[in-house]
């Protein structure tokens, strides 16, 4: 069986046709957040270092760079977390892992399987805590910042927030399914590059993988 280093990919069975449609979905909705979570993070470089030279050569401070960059840092991690995930690079001990696979690879895929519904259950409350959170910064027009120099809606940031639980949702959801098949079948779904599953949650011959919550 190959396996895919870099990323861990692992394909879903072919008689999980629409699973697989909806992954290609999610994963790329993922990828997007990514790179938006990625570029937001360039400008947050850039203009803290704008504030510093403005405050240290022009007597000119950029307003609001102190409440742009809290919000920024949240939005950021939710909007990335997902994808974090689904790369498997979340914190993780492999020497326990690895042994299972050697040893009892359905053992581990029933650890995997645990950890994923443990984290569906964590998330699923995350979200359900930051609807209202999102409605109440909506109605209200909630804002960061001080009248009269610098005022931001938070509305965006729990927006992210909820965007950012219900993908990685789906992609625990698509990992438990995969230790589940492994579980149950016994077997793993073969690695592949072109239509992958990169998530921890897969069982691979090196015990490279895993859960990664």
């Amino acid at each position: 069986m190959q396996n895919n280093h870099s990323n861990n990919a692992v394909e879903l069975p072919q008689r999980f046709y629409l699973l697989r449609r909806l992954r290609s979905i999610v994963d790329s909705i993922t990828m997007a957040l990514n790179v938006i979570g990625t570029l937001l993070i360039l400008a947050i470089m850039i203009l803290v270092n704008a504030d510093v030279l403005g405050r240290g050569f022009l007597d000119a401070p950029i307003s609001g760079v102190p409440e742009m960059v809290s919000m920024s840092i949240v939005a950021i991690v939710f909007l990335q977390v997902a994808q974090t995930f689904r790369m498997g690079k979340l914190t993780r001990s492999e020497a326990l892992l690895g042994v299972l696979q050697k040893r009892t690879p359905r053992l581990r895929a029933l650890l995997e399987l645990v950890f994923c519904l443990a984290a569906l259950g964590i998330m699923l409350q995350l979200f359900r805590a930051s609807v209202p959170l999102f409605s109440k910064s909506w109605v209200r027009n909630t804002f960061e910042g001080t009248i009269g120099d610098f005022t931001a809606p938070v509305w965006p940031v729990k927006l992210i927030i909820l965007i950012g639980c219900a993908m990685l949702i789906t992609q625990l959801l698509i990992a438990a399914i995969i230790a589940a098949h492994t579980l149950f079948t016994g077997t793993t779904p073969p690695a592949s590059a072109a239509n992958a599953q990169p998530v921890d949650s897969a069982v691979s011959d090196t015990g490279k993988s895993g859960p990664s919550v």
